[in-house]
C-alpha cells in the first residue's frame, strides 16, 4: 500500500521556459518542485531572448501552422491539441501578461520584454 501521508515531490531539471511551466503545473497541483539548472538563475537565456522582442508564438491557424513541422507534424500537432498558441496566450494574460499579433503574424509580449513572465 503506498505512503499517501508523505508531500509529493518533483524534481525539474532546466530552469528555461518548459521548466519553469513544468514547475509551476506541479506546484499548483500541490507538488514540492526543486528546480535545477546549468546557469545562475533560472531564466537567463529567457531573459537574453527577451532583448530581441521575445516572439512567444505564432497566431497562424491550425492546421497551417501545423504543416510546418513536416515528417513530425502528427506528433506536433497532438501537443498543440492540448496547449495551443492561444492557451499560450491564456496562461501569460492569467499572469498579467498582455500579448499582441505583431504584422509578422508572431506574438510578443505587449511590453516586448521577458522580465515581466519571469517575475509572475
Amino acid at each position: 500500500m503506498p505512503n499517501t501521508s508523505s508531500p509529493r515531490r518533483a524534481i525539474v531539471i532546466g530552469g528555461g521556459p518548459a521548466g519553469l511551466m513544468a514547475a509551476e503545473r506541479l506546484a499548483l497541483a500541490g507538488v514540492s518542485v526543486d528546480l535545477y539548472d546549468a546557469m545562475a538563475s533560472v531564466g537567463r537565456k529567457f531573459l537574453l531572448a527577451g532583448k530581441g522582442g521575445l516572439n512567444l508564438t505564432h497566431s497562424e491557424a491550425r492546421p497551417d501552422f501545423d504543416t510546418r513541422y513536416y515528417e513530425r507534424q502528427a506528433g506536433v500537432a497532438a501537443w498543440l491539441d492540448r496547449f495551443d498558441g492561444e492557451a499560450l496566450r491564456a496562461w501569460t494574460q492569467g499572469l498579467g501578461v498582455e500579448t499582441f499579433v505583431g504584422s509578422s503574424g508572431r506574438v510578443f509580449p505587449k511590453d516586448l520584454k521577458a522580465a515581466p513572465l519571469l517575475r509572475a
